[in-house]
């Protein structure tokens, strides 16, 4: 929680009930098996590594009555498995009918330039459709038809109304969707419980007993990713409520999950999350002394007691890096 008001993070272009066990991937719960057409593949000859700009022949025109998708490399890393998880992606555009380049990031490894599915849903549905259940370290070519290229973005790129779309996109990186791990044991006597929907997103029960005048910090899933340090922006997901009101007062599940600097928000979070795992869940008991104090914050009265439970999603890195 940051010392004054949460910032909303910008996502665009330009810029269940867990349990111990690993369940299969699924996409929104249906089952996540990439649906992919070799022809697609063969609509253009494409060269480059993963991360540096391809070269792309097509044998123009192209034309395509409905998207498919290919992959070109498939990645090992996490899945895509819900549309508001966070990616890094790299992504060209080739118009049909002239085989030219429309647009294209930059190619430079960039980490902190993060879409969803959901945003690109809005912008160009076709993308949206070829990132279902592809994997981080893949490269993907989709064939877009100009019905899931959309009318707006069509007219936006200057495009013809019929003209068609070739799209490769490197996956560089896939965030957590919420915390995964092995559940962990603790004694719960005096301390608030923790019950989580099919997705993830916790509900916070606090007992009808005295908060605890220190810090208290429980690891309730134990993730299996890199320990945080602080000295990386962290990306969570995370809900918060008072011990006294019993009602939460912010939460990141209704959006995007949430980056934090471990050096700008109140010292009870920081170290609570400090030394902990990506992919872990971890709640958070955090006295008035380490929270805001005397000091009254939105929703928040002077002197309370803090209760976070945070889902660590992973580490942002540097702009351009």
């Amino acid at each position: 929680m940051r010392k004054t008001s949460a910032a909303l993070i910008t996502v665009s272009l330009t810029a269940l009930a867990l349990t111990g066990c690993t369940a299969a991937p699924s996409f929104e719960g249906a089952s996540c098996e990439r649906a992919t057409d070799s022809h697609v593949a063969s609509l253009a000859t494409v060269t480059g590594d993963l991360g540096t700009e391809p070269k792309v022949t097509l044998p123009t025109p192209v034309r395509i009555n409905e998207s498919s998708v290919s992959d070109l490399i498939v990645g090992e890393g996490r899945a895509i498995t819900t549309s508001d998880q966070l990616v890094a992606l790299d992504v060209a555009l080739y118009a049909g009918d002239s085989g030219e380049l429309i647009v294209a990031t930059e190619f430079n490894g960039d980490l902190s330039r993060l879409s969803n599915i959901d945003s690109w849903a809005q912008q160009i549905p076709g993308i949206a459709t070829a990132l279902e259940c592809a994997t981080e370290g893949s490269r993907i070519i989709t064939g877009i038809s100009p019905e899931d290229f959309g009318a707006e973005a069509s007219a936006g790129f200057n495009l013809g109304k019929d003209e068609s779309v070739v799209a490769v996109i490197d996956v560089l990186k896939v965030y957590l969707p919420h915390a995964e791990g092995s559940l962990e044991f603790n004694g719960a006597l005096g301390l608030p419980t923790v019950v989580r929907a099919p997705d993830g997103r916790p509900g916070i029960i606090v007992p009808d007993a005295d908060a605890p005048e220190e810090l208290v910090v429980q690891t309730l899933i134990k993730g299996d990713g890199p320990v945080v340090t602080g000295d990386e922006p962290l990306r969570v997901h995370y809900t918060g409520v008072t011990w006294e009101g019993r009602e939460v007062f912010d939460s990141s599940w209704d959006s995007n999950a949430k980056q934090f600097d471990l050096t700008s928000v109140i010292p009870g979070f920081a170290e609570g999350l400090k030394r902990q795992t990506v992919g872990s869940q971890v709640l958070i008991v955090i006295p008035p002394a380490l929270g805001y104090g005397e000091q009254e914050q939105a929703g928040i009265p002077a002197n309370s007691t803090l209760v976070f439970v945070v889902d660590i999603l992973g580490t942002d890195s540097p702009a351009g890096q």
